[in-house]
């Protein structure tokens, strides 16, 4: 699979069997200071764990003010995870992130 420049030297894997758990042992924690909503997870994610749409009002509420001024300038948009269970821990939406805002945490 051939990626464009920010990724090279990323590792990717070509398809939901190259990944390295079973569903549910991990999942995508985002770290909503720092998520822009530019969607590179949901594009590389095997598995559709990811969305971008609007983050909900109550997810705002404890953002700091680096958090508040982002989600505003970015209306908003951030990636929302829709199926969290069906995370493999491919790694492929950490390696994607510009911000850097995803980790893979053990259930």
């Amino acid at each position: 699979m051939t990626l464009p420049s920010p990724y090279l030297g990323v590792t990717t894997l070509s398809s939901p069997e190259s990944c390295k758990q079973e569903a549910g042992v991990f999942v995508p924690l985002i770290n909503r200071n720092d998520c822009e909503g530019k969607g590179d997870c949901v594009r590389v994610c095997p598995m559709s764990v990811f969305v971008v749409d609007i983050l909900p009002a109550e997810l705002r509420v404890n953002l700091s003010i680096k958090g508040k001024i982002k989600g505003f300038v970015h209306r908003w948009q951030q990636a929302l995870l829709v199926r969290p269970e069906a995370c493999e821990a491919c790694g492929l939406c950490v390696a994607a992130c510009p911000e850097q805002a995803i980790s893979l945490v053990r259930v």
